[in-house]
């Protein structure tokens, strides 16, 4: 029986879709349905229903499935002995994350684990939405919210600290600020409450909504330049604003907002070995960087 056939199997009984399996195998989903079906007929039976929502396992596939992951294991564990650890790690891995953790944090760390593992891919989705596990949109999903259930490994990546900002021309234009009474005067930058995407974004509620808000967007790097170009006060991660000379922190003795990043992956990628070598390296990440997302000023890139 081919390796090669049984590992386009696992991948796809572990993706459900053959295009997320091809991402990952890092081939065309042509290939993989080929090399499905090829094992299928050596076996003389179907291992997956196929439907338009994806694949799942037949009975035939579900019996198949952990004898082929101990096979799995037993590879590993002969390349491990045989390569280095950066020669054998490859494939792609797509991480989906908070847009401005994404573009801010993890955009510039990843160059680094690409250097330390050149036959490694990455696919950021650093986007203003929750990237699904369940929908298979991504591998490791960096989010907001903590799921009550679900097949996932779950960890506590960090907090992080939000502040309000303005530009220093607004703040020279406008009535001075020194209490939290005086913002409701003042315009702000915020999100548009009919689209968000999670409650953790319901800052303005803590404070009391101000009278006018100026601009909004889904986007909290857009809000970002619009409050660097003066249109008013807006609540900001630190980790991204303190980078904008143009900014100026508001009432920062006073109000401050904390938050999560909870960090996911589907249990049945927890062995891989790229998956493990990924999650390691953002809890890693975090962990150096935690004056940063902490508020501090100072902090490493």
């Amino acid at each position: 029986m081919d390796w090669d056939n049984l590992r386009y199997f696992l991948e796809l009984s572990r993706a459900g879709k053959l295009t997320a399996a091809a991402r990952r195998l890092g081939v065309d989903h042509t290939t993989v349905s080929r090399r499905v079906q090829a094992l299928e007929k050596s076996m003389d039976t179907a291992l997956f229903v196929r439907a338009a929502t994806g694949y799942s396992l037949t009975e035939a596939g579900r019996i198949l499935l952990p004898q082929v992951e101990a096979m799995e294991s037993a590879f590993s564990a002969i390349e491990q002995a045989q390569t280095g650890p950066q020669d054998r790690l490859s494939g792609q891995v797509r991480i989906g994350a908070t847009e401005g953790y994404g573009l801010m944090m993890l955009a510039p760390q990843l160059a680094e684990l690409t250097r330390r593992y050149p036959n490694l891919g990455i696919d950021l989705l650093a986007v203003p939405r929750m990237v699904q596990l369940s929908r298979r949109e991504a591998d490791i999903v960096i989010t907001l919210e903590r799921p009550v259930r679900g097949p996932f490994i779950i960890t506590r990546l960090t907090d992080y600290v939000l502040k309000l900002y303005a530009s220093a021309n607004y703040l020279e234009q406008h009535p001075p600020i020194t209490h939290r009474d005086d913002l409701r005067e003042h315009a702000f930058v915020s999100y548009i409450d009919d689209l968000l995407y999670s409650k953790e974004l319901l800052y303005l509620d803590e404070i009391g909504k101000p009278r006018h808000i100026a601009v909004r967007s889904t986007s909290i790097l857009a809000q970002q330049q619009a409050t660097s170009a003066g249109a008013g006060i807006a609540i900001l991660p630190s980790f991204s604003a303190d980078a904008d000379p143009r900014l100026r922190r508001v009432l920062s003795e006073q109000i401050e907002f904390t938050r999560t990043f909870w960090m996911l992956m589907p249990i049945e990628l927890k062995d891989i070995a790229r998956m493990k070598v990924t999650w390691n390296f953002l809890r890693e990440k975090a962990q150096a960087n935690q004056a940063l997302l902490l508020g501090a000023l100072d902090g490493e890139g």
